[in-house]
């Protein structure tokens, strides 16, 4: 009889240390699935500005001095054309980023008071290594004179005025003469875009996933010609 009940006091200690075990799993499977970081303000998404697959980043800002960016590895980027041979800029190297200065509650005080890009924008002594660096990284050879060192997102349209995520080396379109420096009907989109932006029509977050998506189809895609 005493080595029965021994027995079962063993049976019924093993059933108790397991329950508990079990009781306690939610503490120990989260301890296996550690929180994601809260992003940095360099990395954060801005609210509603989705990017062709992801959310565009805010970039560091504005700065008041400016330094050389490193660039993608040489190769690591390849041009897009769409059927007309615009060119468009490889998405995995330059997906867009934004100012974080440029808001809605900002806009009459940043991109719709004027001259306000010129005050944000890199010298010519930092975007001219960077645009040579960024020639090698989508492999172009042309003439870096007829190719522009674009902001995919504008500073007129919110950008990041030096992130390298926001600036691509942009070929010439087609019809362009060689010699003459960049041909970019981009441009005329972007002054359209930003027009609608402060005039109210088209909320800022849409303008700058329409231009971050497609500059070729932004227009369009906001009913804008």
């Amino acid at each position: 009889m005493t080595v029965r009940r021994i027995a079962v006091t063993a049976v019924s200690l093993l059933l108790a240390v397991t329950a508990a075990g079990c009781s306690g799993g939610t503490s120990s499977d989260s301890g296996k699935h550690p929180k994601t970081p809260t992003p940095s303000a360099s990395g954060s998404s801005a609210p509603g500005a989705d990017g062709p697959g992801a959310a565009l980043q805010y970039g560091p800002g504005p700065q008041a001095k400016y330094t050389v960016q490193t660039q993608p590895p040489a190769g690591s980027c390849h041009f897009g054309y769409t059927a007309a041979k615009e060119p468009l800029e490889d998405k995995a190297c330059t997906p867009g980023a934004l100012n974080p200065k440029v808001t809605t509650a900002t806009l009459k005080t940043t991109i719709c008071q004027s001259g306000y890009t010129s005050t944000i924008r890199p010298p010519a002594s930092i975007t001219g290594a960077e645009k040579a660096a960024n020639a090698k990284s989508y492999g172009y050879t042309g003439a870096l004179h007829d190719a522009e060192y674009d902001h995919l997102v504008s500073l007129e349209l919110g950008g990041d005025p030096n992130d390298p995520r926001n600036l691509w080396v942009e070929p010439p379109s087609p019809g362009h003469k060689a010699g003459a420096g960049p041909n970019n009907p981009k441009d005329s989109v972007e002054s359209k875009l930003h027009t609608a932006i402060c005039s109210g029509k088209v909320p800022l977050a849409a303008a700058q996933k329409a231009i971050a998506t497609d500059w070729t189809t932004a227009l369009a895609t906001l009913s804008l010609n």
